[in-house]
């Protein structure tokens, strides 16, 4: 297995841990020390350490259930120890009886430990709706 196929397995194992709602097991993706963060699509998901990254993690999986991770475009760059990972994915969740999808963007940095892949950093978005295809900037924005 290539070092690239290693890494993007964090991300499978990511997934399969969030569908099951598995704080712990999903903790077990990022490094062990308390220097990890995460950036989610919420205005207030701005976390740096394990506590406040688990404690996102359980608000998410009180407002909702994730059925499926469906992966789309994906860049990955390895060196020797550290690695990024960009990749465009969308999530189908169900909230109360309503089944939605969401076409989300993340950025991910890994760090090599005992021969293990672990994130350091994960960086989610929301694409800007008001943006036009082709164009920099969203349009129609007002202060």
């Amino acid at each position: 297995m290539s070092e690239a196929q290693a890494v993007m397995l964090t991300l499978e194992e990511y997934a399969t841990a969030y569908c099951a709602k598995d704080s712990d097991r999903l903790m077990s993706v990022f490094d062990d020390g308390e220097e990890v963060s995460m950036i989610g699509t919420g205005t207030d998901e701005l976390c740096c350490g394990r506590e406040q990254v688990r404690a996102v993690f359980e608000r998410n999986f009180a407002e909702a259930t994730a059925t499926k991770f469906e992966w789309h475009w994906k860049h990955v760059i390895v060196t020797d120890a550290s690695a990024v990972v960009a990749v465009t994915l969308t999530i189908h969740l169900k909230i109360e009886d309503q089944e939605i999808i969401v076409p989300i963007r993340w950025t991910v940095s890994l760090i090599k430990r005992g021969g293990n892949w672990k994130w350091l950093h994960r960086h989610a978005s929301a694409a800007a709706g008001s943006q036009d295809e082709g164009t920099a900037y969203p349009t129609g924005v007002k202060n």
